[in-house]
């Protein structure tokens, strides 16, 4: 099928199949006499991986291990869940960060007027830091 066929079948654009071509995500396309690319089924179910992937935020480095992992059929099931705890670990650490940020944004909020005085406290707050 073309790029655009299996950026349909698999949800990833034709922009980032091409992309991860490029920095070697995914090998490169079969092409037709006159240089199309041209993708399998199973070029569609890896790049359908990738977007999974993508959707619950690994990183390009993880995904890449996740894809050699996923490939290997005598893997042992340990390393993909080391994997997948490391990142529930950096998420943790982000919705942590983000909680802090909504905490003192809200704070700044609160605690402005928010009428007609050119007194922030929200501009004040972030000259602070």
């Amino acid at each position: 099928m073309n790029i655009g066929s299996a950026a349909q079948a698999s949800g990833v654009s034709a922009k980032m199949i091409r992309h991860y071509e490029e920095i070697g995500l995914i090998p490169p396309a079969s092409r037709t006499d006159a240089g199309y690319r041209t993708y399998s089924e199973r070029d569609v179910h890896l790049l359908r991986f990738i977007r999974q992937s993508r959707v619950l935020g690994f990183s390009m480095k993880q995904i890449t291990a996740l894809i050699g992992l996923w490939l290997d059929q005598s893997r042992p099931s340990s390393k993909v869940k080391l994997l997948a705890q490391e990142h529930l670990r950096e998420l943790d650490e982000r919705i942590n960060e983000l909680q802090a940020m909504k905490i003192t944004l809200e704070r700044l909020a609160n605690s402005c007027h928010g009428d007609a005085r050119p007194e922030c406290p929200i501009l004040d707050g972030l000259a602070q830091h």
